[in-house]
Parts: structure tokens; C-alpha cells; sequence
């Protein structure tokens, strides 16, 4: 699928990985409908072209609102981008259980309601890709986090469930990949809700927002079944996992402990964004330098191919 004139509907748009590629996408000429409960965050970004469509991901007739007014408006929604979410931390036994369904709520239902609205109008047509945004917490679960990874490892169940239907209902252009970002420089952590008395941090390395948000515009230009966006760390946790479950599970809880849960000074009943907005700006990112990082790498990167290279010619002319 071509990007520039395509239709796009990006859930969770108001920031972070979601702002990221709303804007992505603008860049590269495709009309963006951006869906957050935050109507004045999807306001400063229709100065940029944006198509604003305040909705709850949880409330399934205003999903369906939103597909109907996209159809009616430009006739088709070409690409769906679930991307809302939320995240809480806290032991399973602390965390109310309310804030558990909330958490299912957003950042399951709200891809399965998505899913839902979308889809008919895509088999119609036999066109469209719907790209489901989960995460590695989708396969090594974060401890103290336990409601976010349920819900990452359902959304892999669907995308999978939902590729094996349209496939055996013969529906050949209609496809469904998986993004799964690693440790991303994005606000839900500084707006999680938190029950675990510490303060959560993004444990390096991080990357930025724009590195997801230019996977997800690969997943709907060539769609794949499942691709990691992050660096090799992320992709060798999962090897690890893959391998060696066991060990790994051992290594990055000791990992959450050290670096991600600070103990002391933290919240122990905060509902965070799950209930309403934050009242705080919206942004792409929020501090963690993973744009920093980013160029950093690439940075070393090109400097080790320069010496590589520098190294191979001087050994050539001996």
C-alpha cells in the first residue's frame, strides 16, 4: 500500500508512539484520522493536518462513530492503527481489580473494538491492513505490570486468530501485522497508575517514538506477521526467552527491580491516565533521551563503519 493519499485511522493519537505516527504519516501525504479521549491534544495537531476524532477506545459505538465518519468523509479507511494504551504498576495482590479491567479495557478491548468497526467495510472491499501495536512485554512479561502484558499477549492472539480467518474466508487483501516495541521514550510511563509505592523509570536502553512510528508505516506498506522495533538488546531478550525461557524471565525481573521500579518515594493509589486525561501537555516523547540515544547509535555506528571500511582499504594497498 502507498502511503501518500491513503487513508489512515490512528488510535491513541494524542502522544507518545501514537503522535509519532500520526505525524509520520502526514509527512508522507496520507489523510490521518486521530482517535484519544483528549480533544484538545487531537486539536493542536489539526493545525498539521490532522483529522481530529475524540472517542473512548472502550466505548465500541463511538469506535464504530469513528469509522462510519471517516467512510462518509473519504469514502474508505484504507489502514487501522491501534495504538491506545495505558499501563499500571503494582502487585497483582495490591492493584484493585477495577483498575486491572481498565487497563483490559483500553488496551485490549480497545484494539478487539477497533478490529470490530473496521473490518466489514475492509472485506467488503478487499483492501486495508490493520496494524496492532503490542509490545516485547508481549512475550517476557513484566512483573508488576501484570494487566499491561495480559493485554499485549491477547493482542498477538488476535492479530493471529484474525490472519487465519481471513485467510480461510478467502480474503486475500486484507492483512493484520504486529508491532512490537521494546523500552520507547514515551509519557504512559509518567502517567501510569501506579499502586507499587516506587517510581517507575525507563531503564536504558531506550529508543524514540519516530523508530516505531517508521516500523508501523513499513507494516502498512508491506505487512509482516510480527516485527520488533527496537534495538538488538530487545531482540536478544526475546532469543533468550525463546531459548531459555526460564532464565530469561529470572533476568529481566531482576532487571525491573534494579532499574525500573525505584523503591521509596512512589505513589501506592494513583489511578494515573486510565480513568480520564492527563492534565499535563501531550508530546511525543517525555525525557528519556531515546531520541538522543538514537542518534548516538547511528552516530557510532556509521563511525565503526567508517573505520571498518578504513581498515579494509589501508589492508588492500599493503
Amino acid at each position: 500500500m502507498e502511503i501518500a493519499g491513503s487513508v489512515v485511522v490512528v488510535t491513541g493519537a494524542s502522544s507518545g508512539i501514537g503522535r509519532a505516527t500520526a505525524l509520520a504519516l502526514l509527512q508522507r501525504g496520507a489523510t490521518v484520522v486521530g482517535v484519544a479521549r483528549d480533544a484538545g491534544a487531537l486539536s493542536e495537531l489539526a493545525g498539521r493536518g490532522l483529522v481530529p476524532a475524540p472517542a473512548d477506545v472502550t466505548d465500541f459505538a463511538a469506535v464504530e462513530g469513528v469509522v462510519r465518519e471517516t467512510t462518509e468523509r473519504f469514502g474508505r479507511v484504507d489502514a487501522w492503527v491501534n495504538c491506545a494504551g495505558v499501563i499500571q504498576f503494582g502487585a497483582f495482590l495490591d492493584v484493585p481489580l477495577d483498575d486491572v479491567r481498565r487497563v483490559l479495557d483500553v488496551d485490549l478491548m480497545g484494539y478487539v473494538h477497533g478490529c470490530r468497526a473496521v473490518l466489514p467495510g475492509m472485506v467488503e472491499r478487499d483492501h486495508g491492513v490493520i496494524v496492532n501495536v503490542a509490545s516485547i512485554l508481549g512475550i517476557v512479561a513484566l512483573p508488576y505490570g501484570a494487566a499491561y502484558s495480559m493485554a499485549k499477549f491477547a493482542i498477538r492472539a488476535l492479530a493471529v486468530s484474525l490472519r487465519q480467518e481471513l485467510r480461510t474466508s478467502g480474503v486475500r487483501g486484507v492483512r493484520v501485522g504486529t508491532v512490537l516495541p521494546a523500552a520507547i521514550d514515551t509519557p504512559i510511563w509518567r502517567d501510569a497508575a501506579n499502586h507499587s509505592g516506587a517510581r517507575p523509570r525507563l531503564a536504558a536502553p531506550t529508543y524514540s517514538p519516530e523508530r516505531v512510528a517508521r516500523t508501523i508505516l513499513n507494516q502498512i506498506r508491506r505487512p509482516r506477521r510480527e516485527v520488533v522495533a527496537g534495538g538488538m538488546l530487545g531482540r536478544l531478550l526475546l532469543l533468550q526467552h525463546k531459548v531459555w525461557p526460564e532464565s530469561a524471565e529470572r533476568l529481566f525481573a531482576a532487571e525491573v527491580g534494579r532499574y525500573v521500579l525505584v523503591r521509596g518515594g512512589g505513589p501506592v493509589d494513583d489511578p494515573g491516565n486510565l480513568y480520564d486525561p492527563p492534565d499535563r501537555p501531550r508530546r511525543v516523547h517525555d525525557g528519556w533521551n531515546g531520541l538522543r540515544r538514537e542518534r548516538a547509535r547511528r552516530l557510532a555506528a556509521g563511525l565503526g563503519l567508517a573505520a571498518a571500511v578504513g581498515a579494509a582499504v589501508g589492508l588492500a594497498r599493503r
